[in-house]
């Protein structure tokens, strides 16, 4: 499995219209982040695309997308669902169908209303077969499970991937790699940590998590808070992502090392039996991790 990070800045994208702060001015190309959105190659060649962001194109184009096979949405806030239109080449052979939970799919629809009528055909128009995702997506060999998680007030989706070996049959529970995709969240329900703490104890597993900024937000996790909650999951690895313009790059790098030799000295070294070659940093532009 590869997994491309789109973009891992929060709803602004930085640099940040009409700021000259140090890290908008950041000759550091880290520093640069688009907004967030995620894409997946699954071993047998499964593409899935986490997102659609206002720069889905320009990520699209930098990435060398040329398909996928669906789109899975977190919730629809404007920075994860305004780029819906620029996967219309994707669209022209079949529909791609549309994932998310009950709400985010009413606000689709009726966002982008001219999709889903039969008028405002002009140099046409992406086709889209919205789904509700209650219950787990297999596409090829891989699992695609939504894991219920809070926004504030609002109810949005995390996912879960999960690979099984190119042309075995093993249930979702068993499966050896694991990506887990948490942004945009301030609360992780309990029955939502024991669905993604129900696999393999051997399970290869990358998580990639929103950490806004340092301080406390009142929607969004900050950087100990998701590195938290990421641990909670047994990673081998944890990326933080949706990060806005407090922190440079470097400086996020600096808190995840320092956040480590807290965690290590309050829980032991032997509380993750893989902690020790674990990475825990932030997320930027352009990411490739392999599982």
């Amino acid at each position: 499995m590869k997994i491309v990070v789109l973009g891992s800045g929060t709803s602004h994208g930085i640099p940040v219209v009409a700021c000259s702060c140090r890290v908008c001015a950041s000759p550091d190309s880290r520093d640069k982040r688009m907004r967030s959105s995620v894409y997946v190659e699954g071993e047998a060649g499964e593409k899935l695309l986490i997102d659609a962001g206002p720069e889905f194109r320009l990520q699209a184009l930098k990435a060398g997308i040329d398909s996928v096979d669906c789109l899975l949405l977190t919730h629809a806030h404007a920075d994860h669902i305004h780029g819906l239109d620029d996967l219309r080449p994707f669209t022209c052979v079949k529909p791609v169908p549309v994932y998310g939970n009950r709400q985010t799919i009413s606000e689709m629809r009726e966002r982008f209303s001219y999709i889903f009528t039969t008028t405002q055909e002009g140099g046409g128009k992406p086709r889209f077969l919205p789904k509700i995702a209650d219950a787990p997506i297999q596409i090829g060999c891989l699992t695609i499970t939504p894991v219920p998680a809070k926004h504030g007030t609002l109810d949005i989706l995390g996912w879960e991937i999960s690979e099984t070996t190119a042309g075995e049959k093993k249930p979702q529970a068993n499966g050896l790699k694991s990506f887990v995709y948490l942004t945009d969240v301030n609360k992780i329900p309990p029955a939502s940590m024991a669905l993604l703490n129900n696999g393999n104890s051997a399970m290869r597993r990358v998580v990639i998590i929103g950490g806004l900024r340092a301080t406390v937000h009142p929607t969004h996790f900050n950087f100990d808070e998701a590195m938290s909650a990421a641990l909670a999951l047994k990673p081998n690895a944890v990326y933080l992502t949706h990060i806005c313009h407090s922190h440079s790059h470097a400086e996020i790098d600096e808190v995840c090392r320092i956040f480590r030799e807290k965690y290590q000295a309050t829980h032991g070294k032997t509380s993750i039996a893989k902690f020790e070659n674990m990475e825990i940093r932030p997320a930027q532009d352009g990411l490739e991790l392999t599982l």
